[in-house]
């Protein structure tokens, strides 16, 4: 079992959130992130399940680590509801639990702003996906401008981390995917909001492959 992390008020806002994203584009997002998986899956922080309607059947399993025991109830209630099995263990991005190169496709999803050490975390994917598997990717990640990207390091140095459960917002995370040893094969980039009223922030999305 992974050290015990616990953000019962985010959790409550991120289920919520996440509802909000669907209706605004985040479905299709969360499809065309899936579509074209095959074999065995592993999805680090599955939150509460959001992604799992949308495996394709050429899935064989998903193994879904998701530590905060809020969003891994739901998402044992959504993993019972999908079209492939899907085991949801409890355990941390930085130590999947797994054996090395045993899953043909990674699956990080809205989760490297969140994992107290990105760079380990997308090492944990390099070791768990077998030579040529895929990492698939869709993340928010630090704004282009200049501007933007100073207010989003002050709030991450102050007061963001503390209210949204680690969320880090100036994370350069295409460069972290290509320092894990990845090579990008795809990756869109492009402003989203999730729910009315947040302003739109940088979204990629893509494939990325271990050589």
């Amino acid at each position: 079992m992974s050290e015990r992390v616990r953000h019962p008020l985010f959790a409550r806002v991120y289920q919520r959130l996440a509802l909000l994203s669907e209706a605004r584009g985040g479905r299709e997002h969360r499809r065309r992130l899936l579509a074209g998986a095959s074999g065995r899956v592993i999805e680090m922080g599955a939150g509460s399940g959001a992604n799992f309607a949308h495996y394709p059947i050429t899935v064989d399993e998903v193994v879904a680590v998701e530590p905060e025991g809020y969003l891994r109830a739901h998402a044992e209630r959504a993993a019972a509801r999908a079209p492939v099995p899907i085991a949801v263990a409890d355990a941390r991005g930085e130590n999947l639990l797994c054996e090395t190169g045993s899953f043909d496709v990674g699956v990080a999803s809205l989760v490297l702003c969140t994992v107290p050490d990105q760079q380990r975390a997308l090492m944990e994917l390099f070791r768990a996906i077998r030579p040529g598997g895929e990492l698939r990717f869709y993340e928010h990640v630090r704004a282009e401008s200049a501007g933007e990207a100073r207010l989003q390091r002050l709030a991450d140095a102050t007061f963001w981390p503390h209210i949204a459960g680690g969320c880090h917002l100036a994370r350069d995370t295409r460069a972290g995917i290509e320092r894990a040893g990845f090579a990008i094969e795809r990756c869109e980039r492009f402003a989203f909001s999730p729910a009315r009223g947040l302003p739109p922030a940088a979204h990629i999305l893509g494939v990325a492959r271990r050589p």
